[in-house]
């Protein structure tokens, strides 16, 4: 990959996710919020370190968002039944309920790519799938 394709792979990212996140602002969400509840809903009760990884933030980071969608009451800590010592985030009620508006205005702006891409969007969809299946796996090289 040159140096230029890094440096387009980062411009998109920033201007995607810039795009995503005032879409969801105007909803009164934001990305992070969006990740998690997208991420509790899909796959029930996750511990904390699971949410953190998913919204792609630091634990303390992660931590005081739930703390604030808690106060929100869109998502809920519970134990673990099978092990005491673990805490559970769940969304609430209310949680799904925002998450499909907030998925609503995130469809809007994933149509926009897709209009930008059109037939090319399977296409890049698998090549990202595929880079970071490669950068996560342990046989990727660091250099």
């Amino acid at each position: 990959m040159s140096d230029e394709s890094l440096r387009l792979l980062s411009i998109v990212e920033r201007a995607a996710t810039q795009r995503l996140d005032d879409a969801l602002r105007a909803t009164g969400s934001d990305i992070d919020q969006w990740r998690i509840l997208s991420l509790l809903v899909a796959r029930g009760g996750c511990p904390m370190n699971v949410v953190a990884d998913h919204a792609l933030l630091l634990a303390p980071k992660a931590s005081k968002l739930v703390d604030r969608m808690v106060s929100a009451n869109l998502v809920l800590r519970r134990v673990d039944e099978e092990d005491r010592r673990r805490v559970l985030i769940f969304a609430t009620a209310r949680g799904r309920q925002a998450l499909v508006a907030w998925d609503a205005a995130a469809a809007e702006v994933q149509e926009q790519f897709w209009e930008i891409l059109g037939p090319d969007t399977e296409a890049l969809g698998e090549l990202l799938r595929r880079l970071s299946h490669g950068l996560r796996s342990s046989d990727a090289p660091l250099s």
